[in-house]
């Protein structure tokens, strides 16, 4: 559960801290578009320029302030999708030159029971390896190493070839995920639930001509980004306490934990409820009412280091396109 940082709020008093949240949240959207504008391939402009936003991402984090160990703690729920859409890539790309020679691999029952024990040692040992994330690669790697060295009663087998191409391809897309989900995090990091709201409701405002709600809608987003760490905090608290009635959610039976799901769900949403219809009851008393105009206490002014930002987020998006074209 600590593992997911989306939503969270880290205070701070750095620069990214204090910039207009719509300016953020403006350039947020032109780098995310900039990470999409490059073409997955192994050339050298698009690796550059993906390993070029990397660099900038960061140079952002460090400036910040915000520990690098907190901001990478966000793709570790991600790393299976990580790893999967790796190993993918090197087995869809047959182009370019040959990694190492090709590796003959066995599908056969030695190998079956090989990797079904290694999975359990696996699932034993990780509780214990500090480091999870190297093991899982360990793990993945182990998965193709006995296949390789057990061919006894073979079922089937394929040739297992590793390309250049494939190989900066996967990295290319390694990469461009990454980018995405730190650069996500580094908004929620660094902007309150308030500003995010002021911030959603003024860029979306021209919406307002075609009637469209836009005051509820950012209302809506903003509450809901808030409140994902407030329910997996309550839903950790949960776990604990069923732990501490013997409950074990990581060693029991796929029957056990169906049932340990159904009793951990049923009090997340009771509590969700009793959030929301209190925190309904918090607005209506300080005045809130669907639909009509708010004033605000601390307005934003676009200062020289919004527009600074701002500028520097356009020409990296007309430098993406400029390559594009080119």
């Amino acid at each position: 559960m600590n593992n997911i940082t989306i939503g969270q709020y880290i205070p701070g008093d750095s620069w990214l801290h204090k910039l207009d949240p719509r300016i953020k949240l403006f350039s947020l959207v032109l780098m995310l578009v900039a990470t999409f504008l490059i073409p997955v391939s192994a050339d050298i402009i698009p690796l550059v320029s993906m390993i070029a936003i990397l660099i900038i991402i960061i140079a952002l984090t460090i400036s910040t302030r915000i520990p690098m160990r907190k901001v990478l703690n966000g793709l570790k729920p991600i790393v299976f999708l990580l790893t999967f859409t790796f190993v993918i890539q090197l087995f869809y790309v047959k182009s370019g030159n040959l990694v190492f020679d090709p590796i003959e691999m066995y599908i056969s029952i030695s190998s079956i029971i090989g990797i079904i024990l290694f999975i359990l040692f696996y699932n034993f040992t990780k509780k214990y390896i500090k480091f999870r994330i190297l093991y899982f690669f360990f793990a993945v790697f182990m998965v193709f190493f006995i296949q390789a060295v057990l061919p006894y009663i073979s079922l089937t087998s394929y040739t297992f070839e590793v390309y250049d191409q494939g190989l900066l391809r996967a990295g290319f897309i390694f990469l461009r995920i990454t980018n995405v989900i730190i650069l996500t995090s580094l908004l929620t990091f660094t902007t309150m639930t308030t500003d995010l709201n002021y911030g959603i409701e003024s860029l979306l405002k021209p919406l307002k001509i075609i009637k469209v709600p836009v005051d509820m809608i950012a209302m809506m987003l903003s509450l809901t980004l808030r409140y994902i760490p407030t329910l997996l905090i309550e839903t950790e608290k949960i776990m604990k306490a069923q732990a501490s009635r013997g409950v074990d959610f990581k060693e029991s039976t796929f029957k056990e934990k169906i049932s340990q799901i159904i009793s951990l769900l049923i009090p997340v949403f009771v509590i969700s409820f009793k959030r929301s219809e209190d925190l309904g009851n918090a607005m209506e008393v300080r005045g809130y009412v669907i639909g009509q105009k708010r004033t605000r206490v601390d307005e934003y002014i676009v200062s020289f280091k919004d527009i600074f930002t701002l500028v520097m987020t356009i020409l990296i998006l007309a430098a993406i396109i400029y390559t594009r074209v080119m």
